[in-house]
């Protein structure tokens, strides 16, 4: 843990250290000029008008007013209309954001990781990650602004304007990435994908937030739910509130601790994914299966079933083999199975680094008769500890610059990005025996009864949308 008085320069020594061991693994420098500011928005940015008028702000209502649910599926169709409207150069911005998203949502996948967040099953969504991080950095001012850039892994050059993100810019690409996964290429399909993420602004009474930084989240998630409560007298009891409120507007069981929040904490920021995945062509086998969680141990869980045209691909070198198997039009879920039980951990500190996509082969598809957990992972992890273990303890502490969210600097408690990760079958059908699916003489039968690693990618960006590992699929939180 750093000292809670580090000052500027120290943090930026620990970010370009942890940069420069970041970028060891680059391949190559993508230039990021379209995500910077235009020349001519950074005029109005060095020449403001002086008779400009203070920026609205607007007092959170009590976390118990009454709200209107969440309507997943009119946030699927917004994400859809949005991705129709994409040119040629928004999507080269999303697959910028898309490669750097990447690039941190595997060196904070591995923190985790280390930090022993794995032993039952692990999850990180880099998306979710990289917007949470680019919020603050839309909502704050330098150092901390320069100090945020140089962590998203596009440092500033000589305080230059124009070498600096546009937070709208990347918050627009990150929704052409979440836009492009779940669109299937026409309104005929049966099964959609689901992606969903909600903010929840949960302030001290007193804080006021800026409208413009409020609304300038509502690309990156569409349903932002700023909301005042106690966070000092009870701290349990700002945990049962803020998760009945977030069980009624989304549905979602997401029971969040709220562990180590300062009693002068006066914002929390918290980040809600939901991926909703039906697998087409697969339906659940009837009864209980087992699943092996080590050498000795067996649960009894949901398993699904299939008989389809995947590929597939074994590395005996490295002991663990490969699936890939559609769930629309170009994302993809992809399955990885070590050889041996024992050699999860091997697999995945050798498969979950930068060159992740080089690493998957395309041989040709064959039929597979695949087998699987059904999945409801519920995982949450606070942004705060991994920025500790980075050594940046302070960068989103008590003397972090965030202006742009409000006229009095938030002190920010707890950091929160919560994944609730479902895999279903796809077929609304009674679960049936495995003698009645259908099967081929020539199918290769895959089984995942035993730990093994997965991850959802999106094929025409490169953007990796989830990354995890299931070490008992009884094991939700």
């Amino acid at each position: 843990m750093t000292p809670t008085g580090m000052g500027p320069k120290a943090i930026v020594f620990c970010i370009l250290t942890w940069i420069s061991l970041a970028a060891g693994d680059r391949v190559y420098i993508h230039p990021f000029h379209m995500l910077f500011y235009s020349k001519s928005i950074c005029a109005q940015l060095d020449n403001p008008n002086a008779e400009t008028p203070p920026e609205p702000t607007f007092a959170p209502v009590p976390i118990q007013a009454k709200t209107s649910p969440v309507d997943e599926k009119t946030m699927h169709d917004q994400l859809v209309l949005a991705t129709e409207k994409l040119g040629a150069e928004d999507r080269q911005r999303a697959a910028q954001v898309a490669m750097i998203a990447n690039f941190m949502g595997f060196r904070m996948y591995k923190m985790l990781s280390e930090a022993g967040g794995g032993a039952s099953g692990a999850i990180l969504s880099p998306p979710a990650l990289f917007g949470t991080l680019v919020s603050f950095y839309l909502g704050s001012l330098d150092p901390t602004a320069s100090q945020l850039q140089a962590l998203l892994g596009v440092p500033v050059k000589d305080k230059d304007c124009t070498s600096r993100l546009d937070g709208h810019k990347v918050l627009a690409a990150l929704q052409a990435i979440q836009g492009l996964l779940v669109t299937q290429g026409g309104t005929s399909s049966q099964t959609h994908l689901l992606q969903s993420t909600v903010v929840g602004l949960f302030t001290a009474p007193g804080l006021r937030l800026k409208q413009s930084f409020v609304q300038g989240l509502a690309p990156f998630a569409p349903a932002i739910f700023p909301r005042s409560l106690d966070l000092s007298t009870d701290p349990s009891l700002a945990t049962e509130k803020i998760n009945r409120f977030i069980k009624a507007v989304t549905g979602w069981k997401m029971n969040l601790p709220l562990e180590g929040v300062s009693t002068d904490s006066t914002l929390l920021f918290n980040t809600y994914a939901h991926f909703q995945g039906k697998m087409k062509g697969f339906s659940r086998l009837a009864g209980l299966r087992e699943f092996w969680v080590d050498n000795s141990t067996s649960v009894s869980v949901p398993m699904l079933s299939g008989t389809g045209t995947f590929q597939h691909w074994s590395d005996s070198q490295n002991n663990f083999s490969m699936t890939r198997v559609p769930l629309g039009e170009s994302a993809t879920l992809l399955l990885i199975q070590p050889h041996c039980t024992s050699d999860l951990d091997r697999v995945e500190a050798l498969i979950f680094q930068h060159d992740f996509l080089t690493r998957i082969k395309n041989p040709p598809p064959r039929t597979i008769r695949l087998t699987l957990p059904q999945l409801e992972i519920r995982r949450f992890y606070n942004l705060q500890d991994l920025l500790a273990q980075a050594k940046l303890s302070t960068l989103l502490g008590a003397e972090a610059n965030l202006g742009k969210i409000s006229d009095t600097n938030p002190r920010v408690g707890e950091v929160i990005n919560s994944i609730l990760f479902e895999l279903k079958a796809g077929e609304e059908e009674q679960p049936t025996e495995s003698a009645q699916q259908p099967s081929s003489p020539e199918a290769l039968d895959v089984t995942l009864s035993s730990p093994f690693l997965f991850a959802v990618y999106e094929r025409d960006l490169g953007a990796l949308h989830f990354l995890g590992r299931v070490g008992n699929p009884q094991s939700v939180l």
